[in-house]
């Protein structure tokens, strides 16, 4: 065992492969840092080039990448309410108002430090506990995928909790424009209009373009930067971390990361799954949506835990937990490495220097991050003159790009519209995109949990993991509807003192 180590240490170490992870991680955050440019397009795009690469080094390539990204999308989500990558939305709920506070190096700070914590964890994880958390990933079928997705949706419900009825009605409004295209099941095509570019459902990512990054720069039009010429930025290199942030970072680093092994899942729901946890959690519930460093640190910690999680069961398994580890996959089998025990005997030089890879690729963003933050955070001081066509031009071109289609850019205004409709109207648009991402997994995993089970609800109920679940939702949902009743309660009797006097 010790001769295999230092010989995955020295395999780790060669020249090519740290200049593989440090340029893989910095490309990770640029392509991160705009939208549109997901790490799931990077990756992609890198395979023909790892065909040159030795078999370990255009792993770590891609795996820098992959943990790049994810922190990298934190950037303009923070400092422009623009997320980088869809898994950063979460974060812009909390970022975007802390940046217009004058905290947007802190802001910054808390996020790569909460990404650092949530990267090195899943990966400490992958590589000590991987076969074991895989076997437990397969028992999650159609029935426990519903679940999973209502306890998301759940979120809704605390996401305005300020105005539960219309966060409910912006959660289904999500789920209404997500049961757009062919159903699977079916075959059948629904509310497409007979537009083909529909056939396939609502392209997420202009969606999201629309309603964060061009709804923003909308909403900027009036303003001559985003935060007041007043705060002194100055003092951001010396801005420290707010205190009790660990609690949860250790609460979005453990979600995220049991989120992440679970296959079809993704980073964003590991975000908002976090990101409610953590306002159930909070003695400041009131301040989440308005600039509280507590979101950041949940969502950050959590979408980052993804990036592990979701390597385990691609690695053990062949199964990949997101669309990233899918694009990894690929990378894998170019090189004639299939997932399984395989990996771990034969192949275990490459294998291993792969995940310890995913620790040095950390490192070096928590680097960058902690270094470049303060001057990330001057973005925020920009003109909107110069920073609403730049960000436009971006959103553009990155809504054009994950398609090749211009259907998308006007895809992509129409949610900007109905961004900005929302957003004036009081309605959250958060709890849209909510309802977007997981209306499809709670479609199918319900229509395929009731075919197997002859249409019986019990299938529900049938499994220990299923009563955890349903306890989960239960406890995500009982809080708002309780502070509900009380402010009810509260406003009646301040009525009733008024009417008496």
């Amino acid at each position: 065992m010790e001769l295999d180590i230092i010989s995955v240490l020295i395999t780790l170490f060669k020249f090519k492969n740290l200049l593989a992870v440090f340029l893989g991680t910095l490309s990770g955050i640029v392509v991160g840092g705009i939208p549109g440019l997901t790490a799931t397009m990077a990756v992609a795009l890198l395979i023909p080039v790892t065909f040159s690469l030795s078999p370990v080094t255009g792993l770590i390539l891609m795996g820098g990448v992959y943990c790049g990204a994810m922190y990298g999308g934190s950037i303009p989500a923070i400092l422009l309410r623009t997320p980088g990558t869809p898994a950063a939305a979460a974060t812009a709920l909390d970022g975007y108002p802390l940046s217009q506070q004058g905290h947007g190096g802190m802001a910054l700070k808390v996020s790569v430090v909460a990404s650092f914590t949530g990267g090195i964890f899943s990966a400490f994880l992958l590589l000590l506990v991987a076969q074991p958390l895989a076997a437990v990933s397969l028992k999650f079928g159609p029935a426990e995928y519903f679940l999973l997705a209502i306890m998301g949706l759940a979120g809704i419900v605390s996401l305005a909790e300020d105005d539960v009825i219309k966060g409910l009605i912006s959660g289904v409004f999500g789920l209404v424009i997500a049961v757009v295209g062919t159903d699977i099941i079916s075959g059948q095509l629904r509310y497409t209009m007979g537009i083909p570019d529909l056939y396939e459902g609502v392209s997420f990512m202009p969606a999201l373009i629309g309603m964060f990054s061009i709804t923003q720069m909308l909403e900027l039009t009036g303003f001559n930067r985003i935060v007041s010429e007043k705060v002194d930025l100055k003092s951001i290199k010396h801005e420290k971390m707010p205190k009790g942030m660990w609690k949860f970072i250790g609460v979005g680093t453990l979600s995220g990361t049991v989120v992440g092994v679970l296959p079809g899942e993704g980073a964003t729901i590991a975000a908002f799954v976090s990101y409610n946890f953590a306002k159930q959690m909070s003695k400041f519930k009131e301040r989440f949506g308005k600039g509280n460093p507590e979101g950041v640190a949940a969502a950050e910690a959590g979408n980052n835990g993804c990036v592990g999680g979701s390597l385990i069961p691609l690695l053990t398994l062949g199964i990949p937990g997101n669309s990233v580890a899918a694009a990894l996959l690929g990378g894998l089998m170019i090189h004639g490495l299939i997932p399984g025990p395989e990996l771990f005997t034969y192949h275990a030089n490459i294998t291993y220097g792969f995940i310890l890879s995913l620790f040095l690729a950390n490192i070096i963003f928590l680097a960058i991050g902690t270094f470049f933050a303060p001057y990330f955070s001057r973005i925020s001081l920009t003109p909107t003159g110069i920073l609403i066509p730049a960000v436009s031009m971006f959103a553009i071109v990155g809504a054009y790009a994950m398609n090749n289609s211009v259907f998308d850019i006007w895809l992509m205004l129409v949610f900007a519209l109905i961004g900005l409709v929302l957003s004036k109207t009081g309605f959250s648009t958060s709890a849209v995109v909510l309802g977007m991402i997981l209306g499809p997994i709670a479609e199918n995993g319900f229509a395929q949990a009731l075919t197997i089970s002859d249409g019986s609800g019990i299938i529900f109920f049938n499994e220990p993991i299923d009563w955890i679940l349903w306890v989960l939702i239960l406890g995500l949902l009982a809080p708002p509807f309780i502070n509900m009743v009380k402010r009810n309660i509260k406003k009646k009797k301040t009525d009733l003192i008024y009417s008496d006097n």
